[in-house]
């Protein structure tokens, strides 16, 4: 017998509610067994980034080959990168054991609003590792560094996506979190070699809080998650969605530090999932 496994290559999150943290709370509480690769570490809390400190670029790459050599990793997710090496140091390991479902969650800018990635690392980021994603999941403010424009409408996401998408990612999550509204709705797209491309929408109420620490973290997670559960890729964000919206809705009125709180991760856990076979 197996767990069901998967990677989480991120950034750590001392206070426990984003990042590496949070990568692991929601992928343990969906019953899938983290492993782990951690890009650097941040001094950070509720209230927001003081520094961060990138771990050295070898160590990453060979947190990420010790994981593979040993666990058979299908999927994984890659949140924060902070510099240009990191990133280097990632592909080069996933080019030595490829990852079929790699999420890529681009960590630019934090919920309190702090930048998280170099400006001189963000080219080598678009070229190299937007290219190995299954999915990529910005939010707003990401999608308009990467589409360089604004966006404040949903055509203006669709229009977003057509840009991101010629940067050679097919499957592309745009988050609306950022928007206001009754209802927050994520759009994915999945394109088509001719530019072609299907639009699903995902829409949750708005719950009125101010614990959304880590809310895109939790996301791309549990997406990953639902994904080495076997769900295709509709269904995992789906499920991924409500599984926040809980997470959110569970932890709305409980007080965690002086910013911004995190969510319940476990609301309802689960116990690890097993299987017959390692495939």
């Amino acid at each position: 017998m197996f767990y069901i496994t998967s990677l989480t290559i991120a950034g750590s999150d001392c206070s426990g509610g984003a990042g590496i943290q949070a990568d692991i709370k929601t992928m343990s509480a969906l019953g899938v067994y983290a492993a782990s690769a951690i890009t650097a570490v941040t001094v950070q809390n509720t209230q927001g980034v003081q520094s961060v400190c990138a771990i050295d670029a070898e160590t990453v790459k060979n947190q990420i080959l010790a994981v593979c050599n040993d666990l058979n990793i299908r999927y994984a997710k890659i949140g924060m990168v902070n510099d240009k090496s990191t990133i280097r140091a990632i592909v080069d390991a996933i080019n030595i054991h490829p990852i079929p479902f790699i999420i890529v969650d681009p960590v630019m800018v934090a919920t309190s609003g702090n930048r998280l990635m170099q400006e001189e690392a963000l080219s080598f980021f678009i070229k190299e590792l937007i290219p190995k994603a299954y999915l990529l999941t910005p939010n707003i403010p990401e999608a308009e560094i990467l589409a360089g424009m604004s966006i404040s409408d949903p055509e203006d996401i669709r229009k977003a996506a057509q840009k991101i998408a010629s940067l050679n990612c097919r499957n592309i999550l745009i988050k609306g979190g950022h928007l206001e509204g009754d209802e927050k709705t994520d759009y994915l797209f999945c394109f088509q070699k001719d530019g072609s491309f299907e639009e699903h929408t995902f829409k949750t109420p708005t719950v009125k809080t101010n614990n959304t620490h880590g809310t895109g973290c939790t996301l791309s997670s549990a997406i990953t998650a639902f994904l080495a559960r076997g769900s295709n890729l509709s269904e995992a964000i789906e499920q991924a969605c409500q599984y926040v919206h809980l997470a959110i809705e569970a932890g709305s009125e409980v007080t965690i530090g002086h910013g911004k709180g995190p969510v319940n991760h476990f609301f309802n856990p689960h116990p690890l999932i097993k299987k017959d076979s390692e495939s």
